[in-house]
């Protein structure tokens, strides 16, 4: 063996030597944000858990034994919070707003964010700019206006209202995402779709819409999370009982319990809020999750 392939094996060892050493420092690194991760986790799942088999207690047992499991199971906290306490009312008022929402928050968005990151025209950098500016704008400082212009519409305590509201606040925000997924196709198949004789409209609806599929389903899940969850705007544009939200329905139960005491009741009503976002999570988290990387990558 000469020299030369004695200074090839010794660099090759030296090369894997050193990047077993990067792997080793990499992980170190990363440690700490791991065992953060890991803390974070544990403790949702224990105060999910927790608040689960705490709506299945008595209000004697919650008080004596908070972190004993249910001797009994109490599902009429479910019933009476569902029925008594009118959740039933305020999740359909919930599901009607939000569902409308998305779906118009999408309609409105796709293809405004489909012109700005395809289409090249003066002033496209500007109008950009306006979206980005108010996603920044805080909630509260809208609420004066906001409630002079529904109230001179007659839209105030009215779901139409809360609605109109909910889209309007919300496509700042639906925009700045979608454009992201918009820039990132490729304009080869747009240029093919054109050769082939395909006009603008039916680019967008039959080629770039199914590929930004995994944007849109990432938009529509986190604006039906931050408006199921939503409390200041349906505090300010709703009064009356029979049009209050989930939200204002579960704030007006736990004001309720300095007179009722009822715990049980209050945990079944904050159980019956978690159930849908946690059901979406776990049929569309891996869609959302491949559809944020993808944004992120490209």
């Amino acid at each position: 063996m000469d020299t030369q392939e004695l200074n090839n094996i010794k660099r090759e060892e030296a090369a894997k030597k050193s990047a077993r050493k990067g792997k080793r420092l990499m992980w170190l690194s990363r440690t700490p944000s791991y065992v953060f991760v890991g803390i974070w986790s544990l403790f949702t799942v224990f105060v999910i858990l927790w608040v689960g088999l705490s709506s299945l207690k008595s209000n004697m047992q919650i008080f004596k034994e908070p972190w004993m499991l249910p001797t009994e199971l109490h599902f009429e906290n479910f019933v009476k919070a569902w029925s008594v306490m009118r959740f039933s009312n305020y999740f359909l008022n919930s599901t009607l707003v939000v569902l409308i929402s998305v779906v118009l928050i999408l309609v409105v968005s796709a293809p405004a964010s489909y012109v700005l990151s395809r289409l090249k025209f003066r002033g496209r950098t500007l109008i950009s700019m306006i979206y980005t500016a108010g996603m920044g704008i805080p909630y509260p400082l809208l609420f004066i206006p906001l409630f002079v212009i529904m109230a001179s519409l007659k839209l105030i305590d009215n779901l139409v209202g809360l609605t109109i509201v909910y889209v309007s606040l919300s496509i700042p925000f639906t925009v700045y995402i979608l454009t992201g997924f918009f820039s990132s196709l490729p304009s080869e198949l747009e240029e093919a779709a054109i050769i082939d004789g395909c006009k603008d409209y039916q680019v967008f609806t039959k080629i770039m819409l199914p590929l930004a599929s995994p944007g849109l389903i990432t938009a529509a899940i986190f604006n039906f999370i931050g408006l199921w969850n939503e409390y200041q705007l349906a505090l300010v544009f709703i009064n009356s009982d029979e049009n209050r939200t989930i939200s204002l329905g579960l704030y007006s139960l736990a004001n309720s319990m300095q007179y009722t005491g009822d715990w049980a009741g209050l945990f079944a009503g904050i159980v019956i809020i978690m159930v849908p976002t946690i059901i979406l999570y776990i049929f569309l988290s891996e869609k959302m999750i491949a559809g944020i990387t993808m944004g992120a990558s490209k």
